[in-house]
């Protein structure tokens, strides 16, 4: 069983499936995971104009159904182990397999200031292709110039009057390319060493108090929404207590993506020392659907091989 819907769950699902593996996936939102929200993919190989990531999802999810993966929806709750294998607790049930594929990926980290959570919906999003089209002509503001924000910042201009991104370090953080296309697109600027102090508004969002982190100077400035993409966190809570976690909450694999339990595998942006990148999360799903086949064939010969590793080795 493969639990997470995202790229790298996807592909572990088609490789499991083609392998001759029983393969059942969970997907706790809709196929892509987090790449569903960007509006263009540019560095995912065989797309020469690049391709939505709300396409690419369910394109590897319809291959992977055509090899005989299976799909249902649930988000993961708590795993354990039982004679023979694992059981994964769901919020639509239980379900008992031989080995597990934890592909459960990431979730937005939020900026943690006044009126964010009160405006989430309401002017603060993480979408920018989902809410884009409702804030044409308006300004608007991205929070975070690493390659999301400055992807997100890419859809936004084409809406909005105005993109502002923000970001505490560098005015720009993210790969060459995507600052080059920021830099050749008028309305789109960038502000560097300055933060969110408070989002301001009262049924939606009207502005943002920001604090420049050199000077100290303080300022309000008008803006219809805010876009956060400052960063993921990985959503680990049902191995908490089962696997031990790294410190930023990620699950230690070996180059098999084997963790030190006994049929459990991790892939993608789950895993500690991911790229989280979409090519990436799909070279880790497909390894450890081989590793996961490997490890069910060794057991069915009776190899004491695969069951378990010592990540310190």
């Amino acid at each position: 069983m493969i639990a997470g819907g995202g790229v790298a769950g996807l592909t572990a699902a088609l490789f499991a499936a083609r392998g001759g593996c029983s393969t059942l996936v969970l997907i706790s939102v809709i196929p892509g995971g987090q790449l569903s929200t960007i509006d263009q993919v540019e560095d995912f190989p065989g797309f020469l104009s690049g391709i939505a990531g709300y396409e690419l999802g369910p394109a590897i999810q319809e291959q992977a159904a055509k090899a005989g993966a299976e799909f249902r929806m649930a988000e993961a709750e708590r795993l354990e182990q039982i004679d023979g294998g694992w059981r994964l607790a769901t919020n639509d049930g239980e379900i008992e397999g031989k080995a597990v594929i934890i592909a459960t990926g990431s979730r937005a980290r939020q900026l943690g200031v006044a009126g964010e959570e009160r405006l989430v919906g309401r002017g603060v999003s993480h979408c920018a292709s989902c809410d884009g089209p409702l804030l044409r002509g308006k300004p608007v503001t991205v929070v975070g110039a690493g390659d999301s924000g400055l992807q997100e910042a890419l859809t936004l201009a084409d809406f909005a009057s105005d993109v502002l991104v923000l970001e505490r370090s560098e005015p720009a953080t993210g790969q060459p390319a995507y600052r080059q296309s920021v830099a050749d697109r008028p309305n789109i600027r960038l502000r560097g060493h300055t933060v969110i102090d408070e989002i301001l508004g009262d049924d939606r969002v009207t502005g943002i108090r920001v604090r420049d982190v050199k000077s100290g100077e303080v300022e309000v400035l008008e803006t219809a929404a805010v876009f956060v993409y400052v960063g993921l966190e990985p959503n680990t809570a049902f191995v908490r207590d089962l696997i031990e976690l790294d410190a930023a909450g990620r699950i230690p694999t070996d180059i098999w993506m084997r963790t030190s339990l006994p049929g459990v595998f991790a892939a993608g942006d789950v895993r500690a020392d991911s790229a989280s990148q979409a090519i990436t999360a799909a070279g880790d799903g497909a390894t450890a659907a081989i590793a996961a086949r490997r490890f069910l064939e060794a057991q069915a010969n009776s190899a004491p091989a695969a069951v378990g590793v010592s990540l310190a080795d």
